[in-house]
């Protein structure tokens, strides 16, 4: 196992133009591969998947007339009801984030409770 001299994070064998390298994650240091066996070792390289963000209410949600609603002005147009629900965004030992949504113009807002 080798580390990177930049910034001491694990190389890994990557396969560049049919050629295997040791490369850095971190940084973009990469070393020639010292021996056959880590040529041996790279079958295929994996990149991970990035996860999409996740909606906490749609516009579709929005329409179903179930959301508690509050009477509170909204910023943007003035309106004085607004669409009310909690999501625990932070650690389980912190407060919830309650968020807003007008129920005129649709502009969402939070408040940490």
């Amino acid at each position: 196992m080798e580390f990177c001299p930049n910034c001491d994070c694990r190389l890994e064998p990557r396969k560049i133009d049919e050629q295997v390298v040791l490369a850095c994650s971190k940084c973009a240091y990469t070393k020639q591969a010292s021996s056959n066996r880590a040529q041996a070792k790279v079958v295929k390289v994996i990149q991970p998947a990035t996860q999409p963000f996740m909606t906490v209410v749609t516009a579709e949600d929005s329409k179903i007339s179930t959301m508690s609603t509050i009477k509170m002005k909204c910023d943007k147009c003035g309106n004085t009801e607004c669409f009310v629900w909690q999501v625990q965004t932070r650690g389980g030992d912190e407060a919830s984030t309650q968020f807003m949504r007008c129920t005129k113009c649709g502009y969402t807002f939070r408040e940490y409770t």
